[in-house]
């Protein structure tokens, strides 16, 4: 769902027509799989279930980053092997790109 989307411009607050923003996008592509995601990123972050240290990421985990663990403030999907789709910020559009090593704070496996 969310791959389908690469193109669209990066809208702050976001969530869907005219633009979406990293949680928005990641919210949308969850809840048009029947699952359902809390909005912000460090709320998604927070909702987990976090993977341990180390795990191998599979497409549809969810990657976090920001200062901290408490400070989550960017969001991606796996795509493949050290790639995400994520709505990176102002200026941009929907795009895959690598996962960033800076500010990598963990990852999620919500249920699918």
């Amino acid at each position: 769902w969310a791959l389908a989307r690469l193109g669209t411009p990066y809208r702050w607050g976001g969530e869907g027509d005219g633009g979406f923003d990293c949680s928005g996008l990641v919210q949308a592509a969850f809840a048009a799989a029947g699952v359902h995601l809390p909005r912000v990123a460090q709320d998604q972050f927070d909702a987990g279930p976090h993977l341990p240290s180390g795990t191998p990421l599979l497409p549809g985990d969810l990657v976090f980053f920001g200062p901290s663990a408490h400070a989550v403030d960017h969001v991606g999907i796996v795509v493949s092997t050290g790639e995400m789709v994520d709505a990176p910020h102002t200026g941009a559009v929907v795009r895959v790109e690598p996962i960033f090593s800076e500010g990598y704070v963990g990852a999620t496996r919500p249920a699918r």
